[in-house]
């Protein structure tokens, strides 16, 4: 009887994601429409910061508790899965087209800060002055971006018709309940799911929260390359990354020391290859392939074997 509650609450949670990213995708990209800035922009801010809600919420709860060994498994795990996992399905649903300015900034800034992060575990804790330099680097990076959406403001004349710049809000934030909720619920179906058949706190630590927490970035990333916003896609992804390693951990370092184990350092070191695949990925043509998605999740299925 626990068994199905917990495979009917797995599909609630899936039902909620899926209207949720649907929402949401909609209502960010009639935003980025309605007030004239690039959707890449959209994609690297709003979208990626709703987007990063789970991790943000699980890992600075857990520094308040005073539970911050927590926080660097969640935010690595997440960025790993994040880039083999979500860019590698959707750039199966389509080829993505990525910005000039992505490859040559937002994803060498996301390979440098989790070098950053990888210098800063080395001693075993991310300090407080540690949290405070990646608070000083995330406020750097929002700059550059508010930057970049004034620069490239275009004026579009063609008015939209099918969302109102209300209703564009209101689907936003209502998509981003759905998915933040339907989060929540599909992570703690799915580890009770996993205590029931035996597996360890570890390894539901590092895959089941790590791939709960990212799965709005899934289905917001799938939905908006199924419906052609390739720059929300990416910028989801990239932004999401940024996010939360700059954000996250940064405040929780802010909050209590954040113990940084050993073994971290070694998954840190795939989350550098991953956002390394991406770039190479996308160097020569500026497209995510379909060749690229099938690379991606292999190298996810050959980190999976090593961790199990």
């Amino acid at each position: 009887m626990e068994i199905l509650l917990q495979v009917l609450l797995l599909l609630v949670g899936f039902a909620l994601l899926v209207k949720g990213a649907d929402w949401f995708v909609d209502g960010a990209s009639g935003i980025a429409t309605k007030l004239k800035i690039p959707q890449l922009v959209i994609g690297l801010t709003i979208v990626a910061m709703g987007t990063s809600a789970p991790e943000a919420a699980v890992s600075i709860t857990a520094a308040l508790k005073g539970s911050a060994e927590i926080t660097i498994g969640n935010i690595v795990g997440s960025n790993i899965l994040n880039i083999l996992i979500i860019l590698g399905l959707s750039a199966l649903v389509t080829p993505l087209a990525v910005a000039k300015s992505t490859i040559k900034i937002d994803i060498p800034v996301v390979i440098a800060i989790t070098a950053i992060l990888l210098w800063m575990g080395y001693d075993g804790t991310v300090t407080l002055l540690e949290g405070i330099l990646l608070l000083l680097i995330f406020v750097t990076y929002i700059g550059y971006l508010m930057y970049v959406a004034f620069k490239e403001r275009k004026e579009n004349d063609e008015e939209v018709k099918e969302l109102s710049m209300l209703k564009a809000c209101l689907w936003t934030v209502v998509g981003l309940i759905f998915i933040v909720f339907g989060s929540d619920v599909t992570v703690d179906a799915a580890t009770s799911l996993a205590k029931i058949f035996g597996l360890s706190e570890r390894f539901i630590g590092l895959t089941i929260v790590a791939l709960g927490t990212s799965l709005p970035e899934l289905f917001t990333s799938v939905m908006a390359a199924r419906k052609g916003n390739a720059d929300i896609a990416i910028g989801n992804i990239v932004g999401s990354n940024i996010f939360n390693i700059l954000l996250v951990v940064g405040l929780s370092a802010s909050i209590i020391p954040v113990p940084f184990a050993q073994g971290f350092m070694f998954d840190t070191l795939v989350a550098i290859l991953a956002a390394v695949m991406l770039l190479l990925c996308v160097l020569k043509d500026r497209k995510l392939k379909s060749w690229a998605g099938v690379l991606m999740l292999l190298s996810y299925a050959g980190y999976f074997a090593i961790i199990w």
